[in-house]
């Protein structure tokens, strides 16, 4: 019966951690470093003595909320890493659209903490590049991706690319009228970035010449071309 006892006392113990954390994610993503103690035990029905029982400080709470932060995007990337070496593609904006209806604060989290900055951002960053960065090479080596003559900053650029989805996503849907981290969203922005990735933005050169005939070939304005 002790033995019971303890069990559920340990058991019950880190229920209240883990909705501590959850609770404290969306109140830091609301407001940043400025809630409290106090706001973030009230509002997880609980006291404030037991949120400094299991994390001993806000700062000690904020370093658990940002490793659950780093750890979703670490399983998320290390899906991504898995499909490049099967033979598929995917981008870390369709990972996130997909488990956002699951935990739709990790978004709103992310933002804030890219937001302000600091170690905490930086330090995530690192990581999805490292895991992006991987990502890629597993797609080049199944010939789904062409090498890239600098893969840094080709790697630094495509998640620039998906992380813009969560750092502009209420200005892109405010603009657009879709949020781009719905599926549907998601499904339009991917046509228009694959249509860019493969076809340019630029119209091909007009004029009398035919493709690739130099500029400097052609006869200016009022000039009779040379026979």
């Amino acid at each position: 019966m002790f033995r019971i006892l303890n069990v559920r006392t340990a058991d019950d113990d880190l229920k209240a951690a883990a909705v501590i954390r959850e609770v404290a994610m969306r109140l830091f993503a609301d407001r940043g470093a400025a809630v409290t103690v106090r706001e973030i035990a009230a509002a997880a029905g609980v006291s404030a003595g037991l949120v400094m029982h299991h994390y001993g400080s806000k700062d000690g709470l904020k370093d658990a909320v940002d490793r659950r932060a780093a750890a979703f995007f670490e399983e998320m990337l290390g899906e991504l890493a898995r499909i490049g070496e099967q033979g598929g593609s995917a981008s870390l904006a369709e990972l996130f659209a997909a488990r956002l209806e699951a935990q739709p604060v990790m978004v709103d989290y992310v933002w804030r903490l890219l937001l302000d900055g600091g170690n905490a951002a930086d330090a995530l960053f690192g990581k999805l590049f490292a895991t992006t960065l991987e990502g890629m090479r597993s797609l080049v080596e199944a010939g789904i991706v062409r090498p890239a003559q600098d893969e840094q900053t080709r790697t630094a650029f495509l998640l620039a690319n998906d992380l813009s989805l969560v750092l502009l996503r209420r200005q892109i849907t405010r603009l657009t009228g879709t949020d781009p981290l719905t599926r549907e969203g998601l499904a339009r922005w991917t046509a228009v970035v694959m249509d860019v990735y493969t076809g340019g933005i630029f119209a091909p050169p007009t004029g009398p010449a035919g493709p690739g005939t130099p500029a400097s070939d052609q006869p200016a304005a009022g000039e009779e071309p040379c026979r």
